[in-house]
């Protein structure tokens, strides 16, 4: 990929070696993109500010427990909606954390 831009900035250092006009102003435009394209990519990335889960988080793994116990059966398509609903029961649905 740099050798690609290298060799599209050929031609301009040609153009600018034979004219009088400012030329760094067209090798400022693909500096400019350049560098705005990496500090986007370093901002949303910051691979500079994160830390590396894998290998600075240490997890220690248990034995898995539990089990299933079989509660109640709804068969069809006759129940539109579950026992215990509280939808309509805003303030006992939302509690106020302490």
């Amino acid at each position: 990929m740099i050798a690609a831009v290298i060799a599209n900035l050929t031609p301009v250092a040609i153009i600018a070696a034979n004219s009088d006009g400012p030329v760094w102003l067209l090798l400022g435009g693909p500096a400019a993109g350049g560098g705005t394209y990496f500090g986007f990519w370093r901002f949303y990335r910051n691979t500079h500010r994160s830390h590396s889960f894998e290998r600075e988080t240490k997890v220690a793994a248990q034995q898995v427990t539990g089990g299933d116990q079989k509660v109640d059966e709804v068969t069809g398509t006759s129940d539109s909606s579950i026992n215990g609903n509280n939808v309509s029961n805003h303030r006992h649905r939302v509690q106020r954390v302490t």
